[in-house]
Formats: structure tokens, C-alpha cells, sequence
């Protein structure tokens, strides 16, 4: 048993809270564009029942005036009755607009909205060349994209910043491990077994999808758009959707027949789901006879080298090991762009503890930070994510230890420092039919896009799982040690197996029954050595095999003995950080992304406010116009620039200013230098436009003082005089 920090929530918080966040729109399709969040609110349910209700009167009234007039009623009768009727129809029409205006602000029509400023995004940065599909020529392969260049330096300075946020501040061992791995690491972690999606197949052309999708797509769509709902088959979809992760491969087919759910494309019958290992299989070697995978994520590279880490670690803990890698999954069916795809780059943190003391010296720095949280509790009573300071959502249990809760807390800082939105970021934990049985506690750092929220870094105490595993498969102990001050005496358990006796009398299947003994709880061994003693034969149940055996006294010996010790032998608990940097970057992209009218105000032009730590580019160069000195002057600073290390570009194009002002916006350069004398230049900043007039000598000096940060522009307006166009 794994001990927590958790302090009884009777005390005093500690923790002061802070001015509360409110939750803003999904996205912003220009500086003021908004829409609200994607969330299932309570009025809509209640919304739903009124709805229900008024056209189940709708249709009794409208049955007694067909009555009256059957019967023959007075026509005075008769219009009374057609007047209740249009009475009625008028408020079920009335509760019917405001439940599709709830719909359009939830995502029903606006999703027409949403899905409009993606595309834009899209198409701006397909155009811009961020990235493309790749083998482009070829008609492509869906799940594969290439960066190109404005793209590969926003990853590449992403990429950077990690290292130094965490890497570098956190003393993290870094390492470089092969994507192909053996078969015997992935059966040993359980990914050849169970590393697997619910598959259906079209059954006349054999077009594949992933089940859950289908399923959830439908259910989405149907609490989206379709207002004849009843309040329980609305509540029924909900539950479903809550449940999701959490269906059979049977469940998942009967809802599938149950709704009519068919190919998306054919609408041709689907066949039954079945599980597919999302592994890329390979061989090592010209024989083929080692088998091996594309590894699905880096970590495993991390576990299986424990014990040389620990020894360069002198043999310390707690440290962390870090790496950043491409991981590869077969995609049943890619969307969604970068969000979902079949080679990418991953960014993992294997923090190893002692399972007994999961406090964390740092923890104090980050506990005053508040941010959305979303527990389980708030989940499973439909209610949305709310602020929490994180020292506090310790302190009472909802984060399960102080060193998950720092993790948690430096991810929120690495994640809003790169441009995410805080309003439009959230932590959500895992429910605990999501969680693995070996698992802790799991969070998941979740990004609001055109999309929804996406889950984009999971953070999660593993408990000593892996190692574990990994030590049973290679007979290697990957353990660590902590010497006592003095010797102490122990209780310990021998369990012995008779292979020799479990040989005779079980044949094949001796091997299965000495490993179920030998994994026997203190509990179950004690009781079994009571029931031997004074039986002489015990009924044992023997998991792999399915069935109970006859276990009789000369099969195990089982004691008790006292021993002086003079160390603790343990396997360290983990704390598993682990970023999806593709889909950081396209949320990073969408949140970075608006639009502004021109100058002229006769059309609408892109700009990426990217924060210069990721900006692909952080200057241009432009001389004012086709000038010899000015060309002259602008290679002097590019000299200057880049023996700052500051990337940039010289744009002497014949094009006027403002067309190459609007041409660098669109690709989130946040600065630019107007070389209009051979003395001073104009500093322009991409998002307010101010322009300040600095000497050339400066110019380097300045630039790279806001590009790394050591200053904001508006310190710099400070310091400079201010220039007019």
C-alpha cells in the first residue's frame, strides 16, 4: 500500500484564494470575435422537458378538436378548442427558439461558426507552408504531415523552451532511446496486449473506422441538432457519451444497431467491432525472426534504463528522467489534422519517488497558482470546471500528492508562457473508469479549440507499475535502496514451491500454479499455511488457469522468519508528465490566431500573435525603399542581428510597406525594422503597431531583449521616442 500526503480536509486551509477566472470563448476569430463554451448546460435539459411537455399538449388539444368536429360540436366550441390549440402551438414554438439559441451558443449552429475560423486557421497556414500534407504529389496518406518551414522553427523553439522549463530547471536526466523496440519490452508493458482501439468495417467496400467515434459523432450530433428529443432519451445519450471509454466491444456494437449508426460515407451496414493494436509491426534484423514495433511512446525507453540512471544519479532519489522523441500509433481513421495523427512527437517526464513520501521540495512555488480545474466530482454532477488554487486542491485530497500537484503546476506555466489562453485551458481528472487499476491519480491538461477540448498533456502517478513489470519480464531488479541508521529486525515471508511435487502433479502446468503461489499476498499465504497444517490440502484458486487446484503440504513450505536488515529494498513510485507537442503547437496556432482589417478597411488580413519565445521568426528587415544605402544599412543590421542569434529575414521586395507588414503578421513575426535612414531605423510591434525610432546600434541589443524575454515592449516604449507612420 502506497501512502499519500493527503491532510485531513478538517483543518485550515493554508492557502489564500485569488481573483477567480472566467471561462472564455472557444475561440476568437478575430480580436473580438466570441463564441461560449462547449458545455451541456442545465438549462438545456430543462429546456428539453418544457419542450416535451408543450407538444405532448400540443397533441392532445389538437385530438379534441378533431374529436369535436367528429362529433359535431357548435362551431363556437369548435373555435374555443382551435384557439387552446394555436395558444399552445405558439408557447411550444416559443420554449422551441430557446432551446436552439442554447444549442447555437453550445455548439448547434455555431458550430457553422467554428468550424469557418478553422478553416481559415487551416487554410492560413497549409498557404504559409506551417505544415502540409505529406507525400502531397502523391495524393497524400492520411495521419502524415510535414512541417515546413515557419512550422519546424515554432516546434523547434517549443521544443526548446521544454528543455529549458523543465530539463534544465528540474535537473532532468535527458536520453535518446531507438524508436524500433523489441517485441519482449512492449509485452512486458502490455502494449502488445492491450494497446488496441474498437474497429468496424464497412461491410461491402471494407473502409475501416474507429467504433467510439462513430458512436460519439452521432450522439454529439444529436444533442446538438435535434430538438425532438425526449428528456430520456437525452439523458440516455448523455450517459453514453460519459461512458464511452468505458464500453465492451459488445456494448459499443449493440448501440451501434440500436441507433442505426452506419458508414459515414456508404451508409452501408458495419460489421461488429473488434480490437486492432494501433503498433506498427516490424522485424529487427534480415531473419525476421526478432520481432519488433515502432515504439507508441517514448517512456518505455526511460523504465528499461532505470537502474543505470539511478546509479548516475548516485543512487538518489527522487530524480526525473526526460525524453523527446517521435512515437508512431496506426491510426484506425485520422482527422482532425494535427490533433490526430500517425507519426508525431512526443515529450515525456519520468519522475521516480519513493511511494512513501510523495512530497516535493518545490511544491511551495507553484501552490498559489489558480487555474480551471475540473475533479471527478464536478463531472459526475454536470457542472463545469472552476477555479482552484492548487496548494488548496491538495491540501484537501483532490490532487492525490504534492509531487503531481507540482507537475500539474508547471505544466500550467509552460503551457500559458508558450501563448495558450489561461481562460481556455483546464485540468481534468481522470474518472475512475478511465484510470488504469495500477494508476494513482491522473490529470489531463485539456485545450479549448475549434475542436473542443483536447487533451494535450497527461499527468499521472503510476504507481511502481512499470518498473515492476519490466523487472518480472527481464529478471533484472529495477529497485532502489535506502540505508537505515542502525540494522532493524524484520518479519519475512518465504514462500518456497515444491517444483519437483507441482511438477508431478500438475505436468504443464507447473509453472502457471509456483507463479500464482509465489504471488500470493501475506493474507493468502498465512491462511493457506493455517488450512495446510491442519488439513493437510487447501483448494487453490490459479487465475491464468481459470480454475481452483489441490495444493497439498509437501507442494510449499511457507514461513515466517526474523532478520536483521540494513536497508530498505523498494520500487519507486512514477510521476508520468507526458506532452502531445503537435497538438500543443495546433492549439497554440488557433489560440494565436485573428483577424484585422486594413489599412484601407477593405479587407480582412491573418495575423499569428505569437509571443516571441515561439515565433518563428522574430524580425524583418525592410528597407524603406529601393535605396543603395538602405540596402547597405539593412545588411549591416542583419549582421548585427544574427550575431545575436536572432532569426530573421531581409525583405528588400519592391512591394509597399504595408503589404510587407501584412505579409510577416501572417506568419507571427512580432517585430519589425524599417530601415528609412543610415542612422536610426523604426522599430514596429506586430499587435499594437506602435513604432518606436532606435539607433543601428541598438537595434540588435533591443530586439533580442524582448525576443528573450528580459523585457516587454511596453518597457521598451518606455525607453525609446515613439515614431508615426
Amino acid at each position: 500500500m502506497f501512502l499519500s500526503t493527503r491532510i485531513s480536509s478538517a483543518s485550515k486551509s493554508p492557502f489564500k484564494s485569488k481573483t477567480l477566472i472566467t471561462l472564455l470563448p472557444i475561440f476568437r476569430r478575430s480580436s473580438t470575435a466570441a463564441a461560449p463554451p462547449m458545455e451541456v448546460s442545465a438549462s438545456e435539459e430543462t429546456l428539453r422537458g418544457n419542450l416535451a411537455e408543450k407538444r405532448a399538449a400540443v397533441d392532445s388539444q389538437a385530438e379534441a378538436v378533431r374529436k369535436l368536429k367528429a362529433v359535431g360540436a357548435e362551431n363556437s366550441e369548435i373555435n374555443v378548442a382551435v384557439d387552446n390549440l394555436k395558444a399552445l402551438k405558439v408557447e411550444a414554438s416559443a420554449v422551441s427558439r430557446r432551446l436552439q439559441d442554447v444549442l447555437s451558443r453550445n455548439g448547434g449552429s455555431g458550430a457553422t461558426d467554428r468550424e469557418a475560423f478553422r478553416q481559415a486557421v487551416v487554410n492560413t497556414l497549409e498557404r504559409r507552408l506551417f505544415y502540409v500534407a505529406s507525400f502531397k504529389i502523391y495524393r497524400g496518406v492520411a495521419g502524415l504531415y510535414d512541417y515546413g518551414p515557419p512550422g519546424c522553427a515554432v516546434k523547434a523553439n517549443v521544443l526548446a523552451f521544454w528543455r529549458q522549463h523543465f530539463v534544465l530547471e528540474e535537473n532532468m536526466l535527458e536520453v535518446d532511446c531507438p524508436c524500433v523496440t523489441p517485441e519482449i519490452v512492449l509485452k512486458a508493458s502490455g502494449h502488445v496486449e492491450k494497446f488496441t482501439d474498437l474497429m468496424v468495417k464497412d461491410e461491402k467496400t471494407g473502409t475501416c473506422y474507429r467504433a467510439d467515434h462513430l458512436l460519439k459523432d452521432y450522439c454529439k450530433d444529436k444533442l446538438e441538432k435535434d430538438l425532438s428529443l425526449s428528456t430520456e432519451k437525452f439523458t440516455e445519450i448523455k450517459h453514453v457519451l460519459a461512458v464511452l471509454d468505458d464500453l465492451s466491444a459488445e456494448e459499443l456494437g449493440a448501440k451501434l444497431k440500436e441507433y442505426g449508426i452506419t458508414a459515414p460515407d456508404t451508409k452501408n451496414p458495419l460489421s461488429d467491432p473488434y480490437p486492432f493494436n494501433l503498433m506498427f509491426q516490424t522485424s529487427i534484423g534480415p531473419s525476421g525472426l526478432s520481432p519488433g514495433y515502432m515504439r507508441p511512446e517514448t517512456a518505455q525507453g526511460i523504465f528499461v534504463n532505470f537502474k543505470d540512471l539511478y546509479y548516475y544519479n548516485g543512487n538518489r532519489l527522487p530524480f526525473a528522467a526526460a525524453q523527446i522523441g517521435q512515437a508512431f500509433r496506426n491510426e484506425i481513421s485520422p482527422r482532425q489534422g494535427l490533433l490526430r495523427v500517425r507519426e508525431f512527437t512526443l515529450a515525456e517526464i519520468e519522475h521516480f519517488v519513493d511511494p512513501k513520501d510523495k512530497s516535493h521540495a518545490k511544491f511551495v512555488d507553484v501552490a498559489d497558482l489558480e487555474f480551471l480545474m475540473f475533479p471527478r466530482e464536478l463531472q459526475l454532477a454536470g457542472e463545469l470546471a472552476k477555479p482552484m488554487v492548487l496548494g488548496e486542491a491538495v491540501w484537501k485530497g483532490i490532487v492525490n500528492n504534492e509531487t503531481l500537484g507540482y507537475f500539474i503546476g508547471r505544466v500550467y506555466l509552460f503551457l500559458t508562457h508558450l501563448g495558450i489562453d489561461k481562460e481556455r485551458l483546464r485540468f481534468r481528472q481522470h474518472l475512475l473508469n478511465e484510470m488504469a487499476h495500477y494508476a494513482v491519480d491522473c490529470w489531463d491538461a485539456e485545450i479549448e479549440c475549434s475542436y473542443g477540448w483536447i487533451e494535450c498533456v497527461g499527468i499521472a502517478d503510476r504507481s511502481a507499475y512499470d518498473l515492476r513489470a519490466h523487472t518480472e519480464k527481464s529478471g533484472v531488479p529495477l529497485v532502489a535502496h535506502e540505508k537505515y541508521p542502525e540494522p532493524i529486525e524484520v518479519e519475512k515471508l518465504l514462500i518456497t514451491p515444491s517444483k519437483k511435487e507441482l511438477g508431478l502433479a500438475f505436468k504443464g502446468n507447473q509453472k502457471m500454479i509456483t507463479e500464482a503461489l509465489e504471488a500470493m499476498t501475506e493474507a493468502e499465504a498465512l491462511e493457506m499455511k493455517a488450512a495446510l497444517e491442519s488439513k493437510g490440502e487447501i483448494e487453490f484458486l490459479v487465475c491464468n488457469l481459470g480454475k481452483s487446484v489441490s495444493i497439498k503440504k509437501n507442494m510449499v513450505s511457507i514461513s515466517i522468519e526474523k532478520k536483521k536488515e540494513h536497508q530498505r529494498v523498494f520500487t519507486p513510485s512514477v510521476i508520468e508528465p507526458s506532452f502531445g507537442i503537435g497538438r500543443i503547437i495546433y492549439c497554440l496556432f488557433e489560440h494565436c490566431f485573428y483577424t484585422r482589417p486594413s489599412k484601407s478597411e477593405d479587407e480582412q488580413l491573418n495575423v499569428f500573435r505569437f509571443p516571441p519565445l515561439v515565433a518563428p521568426i522574430k524580425c524583418t528587415v525592410f528597407p524603406l525603399i529601393k535605396n543603395e544605402k538602405f540596402d547597405e544599412t539593412a545588411k549591416i543590421i542583419s549582421k548585427s542581428l544574427t550575431a545575436a542569434g536572432i532569426s530573421h529575414i531581409i525583405d528588400i521586395t519592391g512591394t509597399s510597406i504595408g503589404k510587407r507588414y501584412a505579409r510577416t503578421d501572417e506568419i507571427g513575426v512580432p517585430f519589425a525594422i524599417t530601415v528609412d535612414s543610415t542612422t536610426s531605423v523604426t522599430i514596429r510591434d506586430r499587435d499594437s503597431k506602435d513604432q518606436i525610432r532606435v539607433s543601428i546600434d541598438e537595434v540588435a541589443l533591443v530586439v533580442k531583449e524582448v525576443a528573450d524575454g528580459q523585457s516587454t515592449w511596453a518597457d521598451i516604449m518606455w525607453r525609446f521616442p515613439t515614431h508615426s507612420a
